[in-house]
């Protein structure tokens, strides 16, 4: 990324709630990035780093100084924890619509695998939803995506999409909630319960 980039700040500076957001998607798109694709789903609550080492100093140990030292710059720095034994569903809607958070998580984020093909080809799948899903494997236009997306409670939302045909850690889109618009309300109804 470009220093010139509005979404980064320098190590000296506090960054906003939406820059530490875009910072926490892009970090986790690149950690299960690290694990190659065709994994699982993968849910994270958000939690606000320095308000958590407020409530409790004894974090400091297990987030180690590098992150204790970014929340001492940046007090809007989020931790990500990662869920694991998520409920079991049939889809990324059930999956969701189970899970619940405390108060304590200031925010979630989802990262999850997908086909997707142009709108004339989806259209043009057939209705049997086994002879649907070949069709749309099989067709020539479709493309890989993993897609990352965080929301706060106050609404504030990031995305990350990389595409697996051009799989570079510089190729990673970073945006707004305009990215992934369904995936980012998706998320944000976690925080609802």
């Amino acid at each position: 990324m470009s220093t010139d980039d509005p979404t980064t700040t320098s190590p000296s500076s506090p960054g906003t709630r939406a820059q530490a957001v875009r910072r926490a998607v892009r970090e986790l798109e690149a950690h299960v990035a690290s694990g190659g694709w065709d994994g699982p789903v993968r849910v994270f609550a958000l939690v606000n780093t320095h308000a958590a080492l407020g409530r409790d100093p004894g974090l400091a140990t297990a987030l180690g100084p590098d992150v204790v030292e970014a929340a001492t710059r940046d007090p809007e720095h989020l931790t990500a924890v990662e869920q694991e034994q998520l409920p079991d569903a049939d889809s990324l809607e059930g999956l969701l619509g189970r899970i619940a958070w405390p108060p304590s998580v200031d925010g979630a984020a989802v990262v999850v695998e997908r086909l997707v093909v142009p709108p004339e080809a989806e259209a043009a799948a057939p209705r049997d939803p086994d002879a649907a899903l070949a069709y749309l494997q099989e067709h020539p236009d479709r493309r890989e995506l993993r897609m990352a997306a965080g929301v706060l409670r106050d609404g504030t939302g990031a995305c990350a999409v990389r595409a697996r045909d051009h799989d570079e850690d510089d190729r990673v889109a970073v945006g707004g909630p305009e990215l992934v618009p369904g995936l980012v309300s998706a998320v944000a109804a976690t925080l609802d319960g």
